[in-house]
């Protein structure tokens, strides 16, 4: 059947299809029906139905008799280290700990925080809740003390588990004392923590509340599985709200796992038994969904690296990984490939592996400009698939189904709505606009099953966040148009369209443009306020590695490429050379901070900044320019 029709099935014959879908998870009692609206517009999915996902991501391939299959590979080039464990030494594992949580009282519906860095005990902790219907909560391992209180005071977890220490190049980020200082600044306590010490530092335990890792399971009987009803919490992930308050985004069981189990076949191309790798971080929702569950579920191997795309030791280590592991199917953001593009422009360290097991690379995280792609391709030789997705919605709201039927690939597209998602984009009167005009992307409800049904203990602030703006639709909050063939283009966050002269104007657009010149390496654009205009662009530009021209010249290009290719109509007349963007620690660039900083103000410090200290060389570098004043 084409996608297409699969697709407009998933929207008009919804419980038929997911009723289908769910065939491919294990059920302890399967559910009557697939969508649940009696409280519409909050839908629910399989709500009757009794499942268990850590049954289902290693149980059910061990009694298939599949237990010395390669579950779990752990890369560690920070600390030179590699292991790999098999589906029945992980399910030891879980069964351990989740009987050791249990024993301490750890129960169904209990909250558990895990703080931990990646190593394959993050997953084993994940599971374990799973495995006993404790609801985790990962929070990203090295987030500061007052981010880490917040998420313990809104979730409330009975115990949190950690790790000493996680490892960054050059440096060692104590766990223990941002933990300490967590609970100390929470108003909840929790009863208890496990700490797994590592090698590298071992951290000192208080007394009555801390145990160790292993001490703590060691007489412990192992749990079977807690079967859960399929609209319970597999986890809350909380994600940066607008007043500072992080939102706790549920993810409900049963439609988690058969979301996940879909796309591990049909999106991603991935067989059971394949090495399927997603270089993020468990603290995201990329590593919930693709570097724990998914894979899992679906019988594959994932791999737990824990390194950078750049330094560890160099811009050639995914092309090791791909080698030593013989990965299929890789996954990561457009910025980790930004960041090796810059390093090795030619890509000369590619072509001193062997790739052959690689059959397609997917982007996603943060628009993946033409110019990476072009350069993805050109020197991988594989298809290299953007994907647009959400922590909110779990899983691919576009994608190319290249398990299923692979559609032409539109670079600056990624491709197409995937089953359940009705894409519309629509004014500011939430009217649907025709093809080619950009406006705020929407999607028609219900959502698909694996997406948020709400948000932790907020029910209000998820209908304001996502609901009310437009009657009837999910407000994705990103900004951008559909063409005629019903391609999805995300050209910027809806607050990263700018209002030049009272023209609506995409920053993303304008990035693909500084991002053809051959010496940029990486680039933004943010609107900043202008008395005559109202917002005039502002482009920040990161030169490739061995370039020596003079910054000047390059701007000077950059600006009359501009204005060749979209026209006077944009103003842009302003761009500086930096040598880093501000990032989140998963690859964000921080637009609206550097929209602050050249607005004059003096914002905050993110909590999810990668180094504060570049806000200060952003500010440098734009004060030449007439910007950043009375800072």
């Amino acid at each position: 059947m084409p996608y297409a029709d699969i697709h407009t099935r998933s929207i008009t014959e919804r419980d038929a299809f997911w009723m289908e879908q769910a065939q491919a998870i294990d059920w302890v009692q399967p559910p009557s029906k697939a969508l649940f609206d009696d409280h519409a517009p909050l839908y629910e999915w399989f709500v009757d139905g009794q499942v268990n996902t850590c049954y289902n991501a290693l149980d059910r391939h061990v009694q298939a008799g599949r237990g010395d299959q390669v579950a779990v590979i752990h890369d560690s080039p920070v600390t030179d280290t590699r292991a790999k464990i098999t589906y029945a030494e992980m399910r030891e594992r879980v069964a351990k700990l989740a009987g050791a949580l249990a024993a301490q009282g750890v129960g169904m519906g209990d909250r558990v925080v895990i703080y931990m860095p990646m190593v394959p005990e993050a997953l084993v902790a994940m599971l374990a809740c799973a495995r006993i219907g404790a609801i985790h909560s990962v929070v990203f391992g090295g987030f500061a003390s007052a981010e880490l209180a917040k998420r313990i005071d809104d979730a409330k977890p009975c115990a949190i588990i950690a790790a000493s220490c996680g490892i960054e190049p050059g440096r060692v980020v104590h766990y223990k004392p941002l933990l300490d200082g967590a609970i100390d600044m929470a108003a909840h306590k929790p009863d208890f923590c496990v700490i797994f010490q590592r090698p590298q530092e071992r951290a000192a335990l208080i007394p009555g509340r801390d145990h160790d890792w292993e001490a703590f399971q060691a007489d412990a009987a192992p749990a079977d599985c807690v079967p859960v009803p399929g609209n319970h919490p597999a986890y809350i992930l909380y994600t940066s709200g607008t007043t500072g308050q992080p939102k706790g985004v549920v993810r409900a069981t049963a439609g988690h796992l058969v979301a996940l189990a879909w796309t591990m076949k049909n999106l991603y191309n991935v067989h059971p038994g394949e090495v399927f790798w997603t270089a993020s971080d468990v603290g995201w929702v990329v590593g919930h969904s693709y570097i724990c569950y998914g894979p899992l579920i679906h019988g594959a191997t994932t791999i737990v690296f824990e390194g950078k795309p750049v330094g560890t030791p160099d811009a050639g280590t995914f092309w090791r990984v791909i080698e030593d592991y013989g990965v299929t199917s890789f996954f990561t953001a457009p910025t980790a490939f930004r960041a090796i593009k810059r390093e090795d422009p030619k890509g000369e360290l590619v072509r001193e592996y062997d790739l052959s097991s690689l059959r397609a690379l997917f982007m996603a995280g943060e628009r993946a400009d033409p110019d990476t792609i072009h350069w993805a391709q050109d020197k991988l030789g594989v298809p290299v698939i953007d994907h647009w997705w959400q922590t909110e919605t779990g899983w691919a709201i576009a994608g190319n189904p290249m398990g299923l039927e692979p559609l032409p690939v539109k670079v600056g597209s990624p491709s197409v709505p995937m089953p359940g998602y009705d894409v519309q984009i629509l004014d500011e009167a939430g009217h649907p606009l025709p093809a080619g005009e950009l406006g705020a992307i929407a999607i028609r409800l219900p959502l698909p099953p694996g997406t948020l049904p709400t948000l932790w203990n907020a029910e209000a602030r998820f209908r304001k966040s996502y609901l009310e703006h437009f009657p009837g639709y999910y407000e994705t909050g990103d900004a951008g148009y559909l063409d005629e063939d019903g391609y999805v283009y995300i050209m910027a966050r809806t607050d990263d369209v700018i209002n030049v002269a009272g023209h609506r104007l995409s920053t993303g657009g304008m990035e693909e443009v500084l991002a053809s010149h051959p010496d940029v390496g990486e680039c933004a654009v943010i609107g900043v306020a202008d008395p005559l205009k109202g917002q005039l662009p502002l482009g920040l530009l990161c030169l490739n590695k061995g370039v020596e021209r003079d910054p000047a010249e390059v701007v000077a290009e950059c600006v009359k490429l501009v204005r060749d290719r979209i026209g006077p109509v944009a103003a842009f007349r302003h761009a500086a050379v930096v040598d880093r963007l501000p990032k989140t620690r998963s690859g964000k660039i921080l637009r609206a901070t550097m929209v602050k900083i050249a607005d004059g103000e003096t914002p905050p410090v993110p909590a999810t900044i990668d180094d504060p200290a570049i806000l200060d060389e952003i500010a440098a570098a734009l004060e030449p320019l007439g910007f950043a004043k009375g800072r």
